[in-house]
């Protein structure tokens, strides 16, 4: 498996946790520990107020994974990839989006910039 294919890996493993404590460990292995990340309707940085990011995206779609769709496309120390919000119980994907990681040398992911393609009609 290569660097890239590994963070993107921890990465979903990171936004599909939901138990505090696996969240918490899973952000601590997929991100450097003044890692960041920016969407359009947020920041964070730092393990903390990424696991709460997570945490906040699980509450306001409980019974829902990321799923990553597509094949990563990667160079150097970015990769970039498309994933699907899906629900566990009908399989409707009501958020969509890209995200751009920028990794350090240990794989870990010092940066994301999210991109949201579809979101759900207010």
């Amino acid at each position: 498996m290569t660097m890239h294919q590994d963070a993107v890996e921890r990465y979903f493993t990171a936004w599909n946790a939901t138990a505090p404590e696996d969240l918490a460990k899973a952000v601590a292995a997929a991100f450097a520990e003044d890692g960041t990340y920016t969407d359009p309707l947020g920041e964070a940085k730092g393990h903390d107020e990424i696991a709460a990011t997570v945490a906040a995206a699980h509450e306001q779609f409980p019974g829902f994974e990321f799923r990553l769709t597509g094949t990563p496309d990667a160079h150097h120390h970015l990769v970039r990839f498309t994933w699907d919000l899906v629900s566990t119980a009908d399989g409707s994907a009501p958020v969509a989006g890209f995200d751009v990681l920028t990794l350090a040398g240990d794989g870990r992911i010092t940066g994301v910039a999210g991109f949201l393609d579809r979101l759900p009609e207010a």
